[in-house]
């Protein structure tokens, strides 16, 4: 059996006034607004600070301007007009040395027993170690991009599929199919057709979606038109094989021959963990209930945070509104 997980605690104050699930950007200001309000606030993430960030594509550019990614009020210095994935990442290390915040990396919350003022939570490590925090109250901040919208179709599970893109440098000279329509799927196929790989598109709608941004758009729509990317719109992929794939396309079924093949078909959030605390859904769309003024749950003592205030509309909320999401669970935790 494994021995427990040794939480750190404080002394004279070993329980927690505000746990926060998920240490992005988001969860990260939680924290700092807290902090901020007089309370004790600890940041557990199952993965490394900022682990969805980690995981963005190694020489992305965020579509926004640096300002509008600052949290705690500590200015964010870019040598481009939009910063990059590494400068994101080395902006949120400072920031969170700075306010000296609490984070617990690479803990797992499996489940939350209690109530309001006196929530353990259940964690295990890397290593299957358990053990136990106790906390006043919770903020799930747990974003999205951990969980891919699976095609659930044959050979999905092959190797040579992947559901988050990383660098084009291992696809030179292969054949390449990207699955999808939005911005990653097309920022996708732009870098892998101009690192050398041979790219073919396919989408299961007319065209690309109309949330591209302004300046990729016409780049990829050049690239298609050009026959330098090949593309197959109201076309589905079926099977993947070893070799190959087959998409249903208007004209009928093709095998596209691939060596690689990018799933770009979407994240959503845990549902399934936030149900398990009590949250309740609504409409399609699994709208969480909450209180739009104060973020809290129809569970009382736990707040939302960051995306997952949207269900499944994931292209509603991003760092840049939901990093003023903490002010509002600061602002009513000092109330109570």
């Amino acid at each position: 059996m494994n021995e427990p997980i040794s939480v750190p605690e404080a002394p004279q104050k070993k329980i927690i006034d505000l746990l926060v699930i998920g240490a992005g950007p988001t969860g990260l200001a939680c924290a700092i607004e807290a902090q901020k309000a007089g309370l004790r606030a600890v940041v557990v993430d199952k993965g490394c600070l900022c682990n969805s960030l980690f995981h963005y594509p190694a020489h992305m550019t965020f579509f926004t301007t640096s300002e509008l990614l600052e949290i705690g009020g500590i200015p964010f210095p870019s040598t481009h007009a939009k910063p990059t994935r590494d400068e994101a990442l080395e902006y949120y290390r400072l920031v969170a040395a700075y306010y000296k915040l609490e984070v617990l990396q690479y803990l797992r919350v499996e489940r939350v027993t209690g109530a309001d003022g006196a929530f353990t939570v259940h964690i295990h490590d890397r290593f299957g170690r358990q053990g136990t925090m106790e906390a006043r109250k919770l903020a799930v901040a747990t974003g999205y991009y951990d969980l891919p919208n699976y095609m659930s179709i044959p050979g999905e599970n092959l190797s040579k599929v992947h559901h988050y893109y990383n660098d084009p440098h291992p696809c030179f000279e292969s054949d390449v199919l990207v699955i999808g329509g939005k911005n990653s799927a097309a920022i996708a196929a732009l870098e892998l057709w101009r690192h050398g790989a041979r790219v073919t598109l396919v989408h299961r709608d007319a065209e690309l979606h109309q949330h591209v941004k302004y300046w990729i758009r016409p780049d990829i729509d050049n690239r298609i038109k050009n026959g330098e990317i090949k593309a197959y719109f109201h076309s589905r992929v079926v099977e993947i094989t070893a070799d190959a794939a087959v998409v249903e396309t208007p004209e009928g079924r093709v095998t596209i021959k691939n060596d690689f093949v990018f799933a770009m078909t979407g994240y959503h959030p845990d549902f399934d963990f936030l149900q398990k605390l009590g949250v309740r859904f609504e409409g399609p769309d699994r709208l969480p209930a909450y209180n739009a003024e104060t973020l809290e749950s129809n569970v009382p003592g736990i707040y939302l945070a960051g995306v997952i205030v949207a269900g499944s509309r994931t292209n509603e909320i991003f760092i840049e509104n939901g990093r003023f999401h903490g002010r509002q669970i600061a602002a009513a935790l000092t109330l109570k």
